[in-house]
């Protein structure tokens, strides 16, 4: 025990000593000092004070949180059959407790005591936006709960627990269990690079050809550029059957999300709401289901036209030039590729020779060093992978004597950016460790990684070289950033509204979509680029041709997001879903897509945003957010005027009207103390073509 990585919370996390077997005694530990903590917060030896319950409870449930986000992040990242039975078998101790203290009722009644003192009006705005969060998730958590209806709430919560765990190992499998190997012959038109890559995967594994896989990096070159049709097909079709009953029935999420959907919806009965939907919207920026659907139903009355019209060409075009009569599912993207470089004569794989990975990253840090003030440089950590780097965020403050300048620490960060087996898809940003002044005075200064799932280097003819990004990929990688400066930038003290905590979950995007607008920009792409061969950054002309092309059949792709958050929305909404599911998914699909899927399509059962996310009645975020994004960087718009959108002084207020509010104050506000005035739409639907 005195040798457990999992129990030293007083510096970085040592991902290089975590064992399996340390999780069990590390929790068994942590949950027993959390449990005496929760007794002794409730007991009369703990006043209703906001300092006093701090010093006795949050300090032990935040090192059992660090210790267990640790874990949970690691069946993430470098998932193993020993550490995901170690995760399965602590995960139903931690949830317990956690829906056991949401719903002590002698706890609520300290802090409705606490809300409810005359000292209560001299907290600071922070504490009590923290304090009434705090009163809000009781009553969701069930704290005004009796008898039998507590017990089942718990059990609810468990249960939840257990089904997004297995939905997400489902999909983990199912992706990493297919393989398909192939001779270098059967990949015409597919990029060289993505060839060196699949033909290595199989000399790894001491097979002759190439070996194909449903992760994205070797998935997403044949769909786009492989001229062989069979080859798209099968791969289309283990992509969208993954972890569907037409694949193993061991990994069949089907049974996962009609149970899901119907615990959610005996859990909001119990909160005496009519469905999971309204209880998902309490702590939203969205006031109901029914302004959620409006909100999406008018985007989609916008978008349809243009998806009409971008549908009927490509038809047109794949029928004419690329002698497919009907266009098929697994034929979209290698025809909108083909359209794309006819149009504008250029394709991703061109542009991708000039992203590479140390340019990008080269040129981000230059952006958000230029625009908020601070400085990004190497640093030290334990790490879970070779791949894996640290970095450390300072601000520069100045000193007490002879005015010289010092470096403050503001924050620290993991890269993980490459796919490997055992790594869960798809890319995100995680606070390993939020931003807190302890009770005891000293300040806790923040922790986030940020995983992406690009293509790893290769080595061409012999010769190493660095990572190519397509220019999607450069847009995800600034997306996660963004989500990572909001937990790392902030200049809260209060724990539970720090960084992300506490921000509106439709809000939550607001800074990660903001952040992609610097990918089309033609001054940063020029920091942002180097080809891998020349060292020439990207031409101007080229440039150009990308952004003529940037709303390239964004109605299909605004109607694509549209469905399905609608599909979310409804499957949540309407009690009973949980036995009509594929009725609910084939009526969005009549409403809004304009090109159906073919009938073995199973993409539910892989959105693990709904199911094992965290995005449940809750995927309409995207698009919500997006509004707030584009009007925020209409702001850099109007500041540039025909220049450089790298303005120091609208980068310093953004930055200190949103990143470092954090959750301290309502999304609203910290957007209106930005902008002045409330969000519009226009900047979206003029950024989208849409206008």
């Amino acid at each position: 025990m005195n040798d457990n990585p999992l129990l030293e919370t007083a510096g970085l996390t040592a991902y290089d000593r975590i064992r399996p077997d340390h999780v069990a005694p590390a929790i068994d530990t942590l949950l027993r000092e959390a449990d005496a903590a929760l007794a002794l917060a409730t007991s009369d030896a703990t006043p209703a004070d906001y300092d006093a319950l701090a010093r006795v409870l949050d300090v032990a449930t935040e090192r059992l949180d660090r210790a267990w986000g640790a874990v949970r992040h690691l069946n993430a990242v470098a998932n193993t059959p020993e550490l995901r039975a170690a995760y399965t078998e602590a995960l139903p101790r931690v949830t317990e407790f956690h829906t056991r203290l949401g719903a002590d009722e002698k706890l609520y009644a300290k802090y409705k005591a606490v809300m409810a003192a005359p000292a209560a009006a001299q907290l600071n705005p922070a504490r009590r936006r923290a304090l009434a969060n705090a009163l809000r998730d009781f009553v969701l958590s069930g704290a005004e709960l009796e008898g039998a209806a507590k017990v089942r709430f718990a059990q609810l919560q468990e249960l939840q627990a257990e089904l997004g765990r297995s939905f997400s190992e489902h999909v983990l499998d199912a992706t990493d269990g297919f393989a398909l190997y192939v001779d270098a012959s059967e990949l015409a038109g597919v990029p060289e690079d993505a060839v060196a890559a699949a033909r290595a995967a199989a000399q790894a594994e001491g097979r002759e050809g190439c070996k194909l896989t449903l992760h994205l990096p070797s998935y997403l070159p044949v769909m786009q550029y492989g001229t062989n049709r069979a080859l798209r097909e099968k791969l289309y079709t283990a992509y969208v059957t993954r972890a569907s009953e037409l694949g193993p029935g061991t990994l069949d999420n089907g049974p996962v999300m009609q149970r899901l959907l119907a615990l959610r919806q005996e859990e909001a009965l119990l909160l005496g709401k009519a469905s999971f939907a309204e209880v998902s919207l309490v702590p939203k920026m969205a006031e109901s289901p029914q302004q959620v659907a409006e909100f999406l139903r008018d985007l989609a009355h916008r978008a349809r036209p243009g998806a009409e019209r971008d549908l009927a060409e490509l038809r047109a075009f794949a029928r004419d030039e690329l002698g497919l009569p009907e266009l098929q599912a697994w034929d979209m993207m290698f025809a909108s590729e083909r359209l794309k470089e006819r149009r504008y004569a250029f394709s991703d794989q061109e542009v991708k020779q000039y992203f590479t990975e140390p340019r990008v990253l080269e040129g981000l840090f230059h952006i958000i060093e230029t625009l908020f003030g601070v400085t990004i440089r190497p640093d030290s950590a334990p790490v879970w992978h070779p791949d894996v780097r640290f970095f450390r965020i300072e601000r520069r403050r100045a000193s007490g004597s002879g005015g010289d300048a010092a470096a403050e620490l503001v924050g620290q960060f993991y890269l993980d950016p490459y796919a490997r087996p055992g790594k869960r898809p798809g890319a995100w940003m995680d606070g390993l460790r939020p931003r807190w002044r302890r009770p005891d005075g000293t300040l806790q200064t923040p922790v986030a990684t940020l995983v992406c799932n690009f293509a790893p280097p290769v080595a061409v003819d012999g010769k190493a070289r660095p990572a190519l990004l397509t220019h999607d990929d450069v847009t995800t990688l600034f997306h996660e950033f963004g989500h990572g400066l909001h937990h790392l930038l902030t200049r809260v003290d209060e724990l539970g509204v720090s960084g992300i905590a506490g921000v509106e979950w439709d809000a939550v995007e607001l800074p990660s979509q903001f952040m992609e607008n610097f990918c089309w920009e033609a001054s940063v792409l020029q920091r942002l680029t180097a080809h891998v061969d020349s060292g020439a950054p990207l031409p101007r002309e080229l440039f150009e041709r990308m952004l003529a092309a940037k709303n390239f059949h964004s109605g299909l792709q605004t109607l694509r997001q549209v469905e399905f958050a609608l599909i979310d929305m409804r499957l949540h909404a309407e009690p009973g879903s949980e036995a009509q599911v594929d009725a609910v998914l084939a009526e969005v699909r009549r409403e809004v897509a304009v090109l159906q899927p073919p009938p073995f399509n199973r993409f539910l059962h892989s959105f693990s945003h709904i199911f094992a996310g965290g995005y449940a009645a809750g995927y309409y975020s995207y698009k919500w957010a997006e509004v707030l994004s584009a009007d925020a960087w209409s702001a850099f718009e109007e500041a540039a005027g025909d220049g450089d959108p790298l303005d120091p002084a609208t980068g310093a207020r953004y930055r200190e009207c949103v990143l470092e509010a954090g959750g301290s104050r309502p999304a609203l506000e910290s957007f209106k103390a930005f902008r002045g005035r409330e969000p519009r739409i226009d900047a979206l639907l003029r950024h989208q073509g849409l206008a």
